[in-house]
């Protein structure tokens, strides 16, 4: 299931890093596997909602827990529902950057995380998590106080990850690519381009191929 803002949701007439790992898994998984959630469409800027069904590519499976100006802090209360009644058994998981952008601070949002990691668990306890940091993006390159707080907060989602992981359900945190670079892999500062896809599938691919011998390693078309 992934699970995200508007870096994972996606807008219309786009790909997404949905798109993308699950590309990737069909060509390294050995065994069935499908993209669950209780969400399928995309975000449509004509009408600031999330109601189009305009993917890049039609053909693969959309489900997902995502939405345009959702956090750690909208999620935790949806998660256990939707892993529920999903049965969803990997979680992977790109949130934060709306939370502290607009709702909480970096502590504040660690909490919520664990919030939610907890929800997961209740929900399914042998669920599989990986989460990924806040990436480099437009406002923190340019506003001091906010980059201090996304550092923060990875500091504190590792320390979460390191503290919550257990060998009945797993927790990763993925590694931000060194190389994303927000003028090449984005294509406004914080929206992740075809580039910018490929790593994030990437990072969260790496994870679960390392850890849990899942897929294989990921390679970009």
């Amino acid at each position: 299931m992934p699970v995200g803002d508007s870096m994972t949701i996606g807008s219309a007439g786009r790909h997404t890093w949905r798109y993308r790992i699950w590309r990737h898994l069909c060509a390294t998984y050995d065994g069935p596997f499908t993209l669950v959630g209780p969400r399928e469409t995309l975000y449509d800027e004509t009408t600031d909602a999330p109601t189009s069904y305009a993917y890049a590519e039609p053909d693969f499976p959309r489900h997902h827990l995502a939405g345009w100006g959702e956090g750690w802090l909208h999620m935790a209360p949806l998660i256990g529902g939707a892993v529920r009644a999903h049965r969803a058994d990997v979680l992977l998981v790109s949130l934060g950057l709306i939370d502290l952008g607009f709702y909480t601070n970096a502590e504040q949002t660690a909490q919520n995380a664990r919030a939610f990691v907890a929800g997961a668990r209740e929900a399914r306890p042998g669920v599989r998590m990986v989460l990924l940091p806040v990436i480099p993006n437009i406002r923190a390159a340019s506003d001091e106080a906010f980059a201090a707080q996304v550092t923060r907060f990875n500091e504190l989602l590792a320390k979460t990850a390191a503290d919550l992981d257990e060998p009945a359900s797993p927790l990763l945190l993925a590694s931000v690519p060194e190389s994303y670079d927000i003028h090449t892999d984005t294509y406004d500062g914080t929206h992740p381009n075809a580039a910018g896809e490929h790593k994030l599938a990437a990072a969260f691919a790496g994870a679960m191929h390392q850890a849990w011998g899942l897929g294989g390693p990921y390679k970009a078309p």
